[in-house]
């Protein structure tokens, strides 16, 4: 046994808690209870998988503790002690240590603050003070260090007078959850669950815990104490409070014991099950999720609910049958809430620019930064009414002003108000008055200036906040200085994640309300930072907003870059490591988004970042989330404009010599252009899917020969787009004319139908999983019909020329001297294998074969390799090694 088991008790075990009808049975008894009943059913003769017990994991539980710190925690209940005149109990579980974004998932970890529980008080004096003795560290290295007078004397005055004072009072309790291998297996032996996990403990992943919580421990001051029981005597022993596993979620009987409704498999294999048994708890997850689990469970045993009655054909809601008590509160309807972060400098030196206020008041270290959490409680208003004011709470950070925090009171927030002085210019306001703990005053008033650049909104000016102070209570008083402050990309990210629609009746109605805000506030950053997300196409106009997954990977930094005629183009960054840097660019009508799709379980950017990558994402003007991808524009200004801009910014921000490119069918086309217009920088690249011959099948050379692209310019079509306006006439002629191409799909959906109509078979169906497939809309958009021409023409001459149709490109093959790998799907029916092939060997010949090579991915086509189901396991580590070679 090399788990102690912590659960509900015995009870669990002899009175499991079941949901049971004349012919159905939920088991929901817990990990360990519902799992002895499997074990117990199947000794008895019934017929279920033998992977009953197997894939037990303690959800990488561990313990330990800072002892005789330097500060107060309070972190020991008073049991059934009168808490009357006595402090509060230091809180537990509230604070965390988020340790998870690592390169590897299973190296993530979360430290969070626990409290002993009263009855264990009495004990800890000695027990700990002990245990501090023999096993505790000092956080800078080595042994326990001697305890200086103070520390002597609080540990001696917990031992008179108990955990409530001295040394245990200072004493902080560490949970720590992160990932074991899930291994364990739960038997029956002596009419008991037993776990055979032989060598739990001594996984490194629980050393590496250990060594955090050192370092958690240095700035306290104390000494660190690692759980007693986990050392080589007993085996490394751990204790977990979150047991997981046993009866796991599988597709068949092979792998696991229920199915993905929780129904018990009935046989030894397949995937037949009892149509009336069921699991719906945390036996059935089948892993470690490395943080509390609790909401995991609830959402799977909800899921299982929901799809008990649906098979059943129940109909339920989930509004209380009884009335409260008490009537609620009148509603206004949807509120908001969010908080964020600002920091900056501020001056009392220079008060008449608010630039120069700043870089005098970072040259001086005069620091300003707050965190304001803004509360309003009728979002609509918000959002459509500019006097709307919403609350600020929180509080300020400006030594020069005081050193301790100050709190905010009577704080303000007003969106997007027209600014009087500036055209096409609106602000975000702040004001707040400041009460320091010395009893003085300030007041602060700001301001965020949104304006329009270029036709592009820069969205990034909601991250910059020019301050005035003044030394009083309003804006009457006496000016003191001012200063300018900033959202760095991390507190932005968890800005985004902070925003709460509250009072509203259904999910979805917080979901628009988000979207909705979320538009305004962060506009096309929004698919950047994550949260909800709003783009739906005309197709599916009655598609819901939806909640993205947070990706694995750092807080993005954004940056707008103008090219040399005077468009900006967009850079993603998300800094993994040393390696690279590497700039992704995505195909035509499409933006990076279909490099970040959350649908999948690992994207391209998220397996670049895990293994030590500098990735850039490069929206080039053809981006439906930019507004240069409805003007008129070719293929030749992606090539001699935008890809020089991109890769000199990445070089000039990196300070690189040189990049690595991974680039997909246009986005690859327009890359390997630019080379031969004599881009520099570029030491590799990986080109997926087109290159310098575009070779497609007979329905888009039909589409080329008759030059629709000319036709629709004529009747005075500027763009096209995957979204389409039933109502609109010129909508429906556009897509009359499109129709002339190839209709037949595969699947009922309506964009789809309209992508394959544009593009051609831009993916194999086969490859994407459902939640891909639903979100497909969200990757097109809007295309110009100039580049559009640009392509049919390329096509129709069976070879990269520019607009006008010349061969200035194919004569500089020498500048595409470097190595190349061409990725091409099997399937591709868009744009044909022969024509990466074809490109192989034109530059084999030219340049010699040890640069180039050609690898055919089995049973892929177009788009999927990036967006597949599992892409991760079939294409990403081709285009990893691919960069490896030369990074």
């Amino acid at each position: 046994m090399h788990y102690q088991l912590v659960e509900s008790g015995r009870e669990a075990f002899d009175a499991p808690t079941l949901f049971l009808t004349a012919d159905l049975v939920v088991l929901a008894a817990g990990t360990l209870g519902s799992t002895e009943i499997l074990l117990r059913s199947k000794a008895a003769g019934l017929s279920a998988s033998d992977r009953t017990g197997f894939r037990f994991t303690g959800n990488g539980d561990a313990l330990g503790f800072s002892y005789n710190t330097d500060e107060t925690i309070n972190g020991v209940g008073y049991g059934d002690r009168d808490p009357a005149g006595r402090e509060p109990v230091g809180p537990c579980i509230t604070g965390l240590i988020d340790l998870r974004n690592q390169p590897n998932l299973d190296d993530g970890m979360v430290i969070e603050d626990g409290s002993i529980p009263g009855a264990m008080g009495g004990t800890l004096p000695l027990g700990l003070g002990t245990a501090a003795g023999v096993v505790g560290q000092d956080p800078l290295g080595g042994g326990a260090p001697p305890p200086d007078t103070v520390e002597a004397g609080r540990a001696i005055e917990s031992l008179v007078h108990g955990p409530y004072r001295g040394a245990i009072r200072n004493s902080q309790t560490y949970l720590v959850m992160t990932h074991d291998d899930g291994a364990g297996q739960m038997t029956l032996e002596d009419d008991r669950v037993r776990i055979n996990w032989p060598g739990v403990g001594e996984q490194p992943i629980f050393a590496t815990a250990n060594d955090r919580l050192r370092a958690a421990t240095r700035p306290l001051g104390g000494v660190y104490v690692q759980n007693p029981l986990w050392n080589r005597l007993t085996d490394h022993q751990l204790t977990t409070v979150h047991p997981l596993g046993g009866c796991v979620m599988a597709d068949d009987a092979q792998e696991g014991v229920v199915n993905h409704k929780g129904q018990v498999f009935s046989d030894t294999t397949g995937s037949a099950v009892y149509e009336d048994l069921y699991v719906a708890d945390g036996a059935i997850i089948p892993r470690s999720l490395g943080v509390n689990p609790l909401l995991t469970i609830s959402a799977l045993a909800e899921r299982c609910c929901a799809l008990i009655a649906q098979d059943r054909g129940w109909s339920f809601s989930d509004t209380p049958t009884s009335a409260p008590s008490a009537p609620p509160a009148a509603s206004t309807g949807p509120g908001l809430r969010f908080t964020e972060t600002m920091r900056g400098h501020w001056s009392s030196e220079v008060v008449d620019d608010y630039e120069a206020a700043a870089k005098r008041g970072k040259r001086d270290g005069s620091t300003f930064e707050f965190t304001l959490t803004v509360i309003s409680r009728d979002l609509k208003a918000m959002v459509e009414d500019h006097a709307h004011t919403a609350r600020l709470v929180g509080t300020v950070r400006a030594p020069e002003l005081s050193a301790s925090p100050m709190t905010v009171s009577d704080g303000g927030f007003n969106l997007m108000v027209v600014d009087p002085d500036e055209l096409f210019t609106r602000r975000m306001n702040y004001r707040m008055t400041l009460t320091s703990q010395e009893g003085a005053t300030f007041f602060v008033s700001g301001f965020k200036r949104i304006h329009k650049d270029s036709g592009l909104d820069i969205w990034e000016d909601t991250t910059t906040l020019f301050v005035t102070v003044h030394d009083g209570d309003s804006d009457a008083a006496a000016l003191l200085g001012r200063g300018v402050l900033h959202i760095e990309p991390i507190d932005f990210l968890r800005q985004m994640t902070t925003m709460e629609v509250t009072n509203a009746d259904t999910i979805a109605e917080r979901l628009e309300g988000l979207a909705r805000f979320g538009l305004l506030f962060a506009g096309g950053l929004q698919d950047t930072y994550g949260g909800v997300f709003a783009r739906t196409s005309e197709l599916i106009s009655d598609a819901p907003p939806r909640r993205r997954r947070a990706l694995r990977m750092s807080a993005p930094e954004v940056h707008h870059v103008m090219t040399a005629d005077r468009v900006i183009v967009r850079l993603t960054r998300y800094n993994g490591g040393d390696k690279g840097p590497v700039v992704l660019s995505p195909g035509f009508g499409t933006s990076t988004t279909a490099f970040t799709i959350d649908t999948v379980e690992t994207n391209l950017p998220e397996f670049l970042f895990a293994n030590g990558y500098d990735v850039w994402l490069f929206d080039y003007r053809a981006n439906p989330a930019l507004e240069s991808a409805s003007q008129s524009f070719d293929i030749d200004l992606v090539a001699t404009r935008d890809y020089p801009a991109a890769i000199g910014k990445v070089r000039e921000i990196t300070r690189k010599s040189s990049v690595q490119v991974v680039a997909h069918c246009v986005g690859s086309m327009s890359f390997l252009m630019s080379l031969a217009s004599d881009l520099k920088g570029v030491r590799l690249a990986v080109c997926s899917s087109l290159a310098l011959f575009p070779l497609s099948p007979t329905s888009n050379e039909i589409k080329a020969g008759l030059n629709l692209g000319s036709l629709m310019a004529a009747l005075g079509v500027e763009t096209i787009s995957t979204d389409f306006d039933g109502d609109d006439r010129l909508d429906r002629m556009v897509d009359a004319v499109l129709k002339l191409g190839p209709s037949a799909e595969r699947c009922d959906s309506a964009v789809c139908r309209r992508i394959l109509l544009i593009y051609g078979e831009v993916y194999k169906h086969d490859q994407l999983n459902a939640g891909t497939h639903r979100a497909i809309h969200e990757m097109f958009g809007v295309a110009s019909i100039t580049a559009f021409r640009h392509l049919l023409l390329m096509v129709r001459e069976k070879q990269i020329v520019d607009k006008a149709g010349r061969d200035v490109y194919l004569n500089h093959l020498d500048r595409l001297a470097l190595p190349i790998t061409f990725l091409h799907g099997s399937e591709n029916r868009l744009f044909l294998r022969k024509g990466t092939l074809k490109t192989m060997e034109t530059l084999a010949a030219a340049n010699g074969q040890d640069l180039y090579r050609h690898v055919t991915i089995p049973n892929y086509a177009h788009m999927d390799l990036f967006i597949g189901r599992n892409a991760s396991r079939d294409v990403y580590p081709t285009i990893l090694s691919a960069l490896e070679d030369h990074n």
